[in-house]
């Protein structure tokens, strides 16, 4: 019979999940690089408006003042619009447009498109503008290398519809663009990078002993195929979708728990 007053025992990737992020409070140099829509923050109908979760943000804080600890946030959002949602600093770490932007807190590193990658962009912004223009609820992103249509608040097919027009009218500008399908959106680019290159520059600059890469989305496996589990690093996915990281949680609320607990952890050894 079981008795009523016993706690139940976590379930095993709970506990292997504890356990990892414990040994990941010991790091000798440490890293978390996180993606920020549906991982840190809610996902919003303006994405201008979406802010982390105030549990997340406090752990954040507190886990950036600690010594050889960094926090960067990691995106497919502009670099301008991620640093106004993440409300970050001058001394913030960023990554912006899947990897192509990146800011070194005060120590930046500018982009320079060439004349061709100008020319198609251009060109990109005049036809997928018009497909846009068509499509009531569809709206375009401008992004530093490419755009975006979002199509959120499109119901039924039309979303499917309109994905297939946008692959089919940036065919007729370039046969070499870089594209991404995200959650509700799909995003074209005129020049290549992703989450993981992102990643591999931040190693390098922070110089850090084990990283923690979080995200929920598709553009997040690039993220998670660059970390190094046997040396450190910790994977995890939020939500659902196959995924090569190691640990699974259920949504944001749960990355902000997770991230006080390292924070109480990490205090501790630090």
């Amino acid at each position: 019979m079981t008795d009523p007053t016993r706690t139940p025992a976590a379930p095993p990737a709970a506990v292997a999940l504890a356990t990892a992020v414990a040994q990941l409070a010991a790091a000798e140099r440490l890293l978390l690089a996180l993606d920020f829509d549906g991982t840190l923050a809610p996902f919003v109908d303006d994405p201008a408006s979406a802010r982390a979760l105030p549990q997340a943000k406090a752990a954040l804080d507190r886990l950036e003042a600690l010594p050889d600890t960094w926090v960067a946030f990691v995106s497919g959002r502009p670099l301008a619009g991620l640093e106004t949602v993440t409300e970050a600093d001058a001394d913030a770490l960023l990554i912006g447009s899947h990897g192509v932007e990146i800011r070194f807190g005060r120590d930046g590193v500018s982009l320079d498109l060439t004349d061709d990658e100008r020319a198609t962009l251009d060109g990109l912004g005049r036809v997928l503008g018009a497909l846009v223009d068509s499509v009531p609820d569809a709206r375009l992103e401008v992004k530093p290398v490419g755009f975006g249509v979002h199509y959120r608040l499109l119901e039924g097919d039309a979303g499917a519809d309109v994905v297939a027009r946008a692959y089919a009218a940036a065919a007729t500008v370039s046969g070499a663009l870089t594209i991404r399908d995200g959650k509700d959106i799909i995003e074209f680019s005129v020049r290549g990078a992703n989450k993981g290159d992102g990643i591999q520059r931040l190693r390098e600059y922070t110089r850090a002993t084990a990283v923690l890469f979080a995200g929920d989305d598709v553009t997040d496996e690039d993220g998670f195929a660059a970390l190094r589990p046997e040396a450190g690093d910790l994977g995890i996915k939020v939500g659902e979708g196959d995924t090569a990281a190691q640990f699974r949680v259920a949504d944001e609320r749960a990355i902000a728990t997770l991230l006080t607990l390292l924070a109480d952890a990490r205090e501790r050894v630090r």
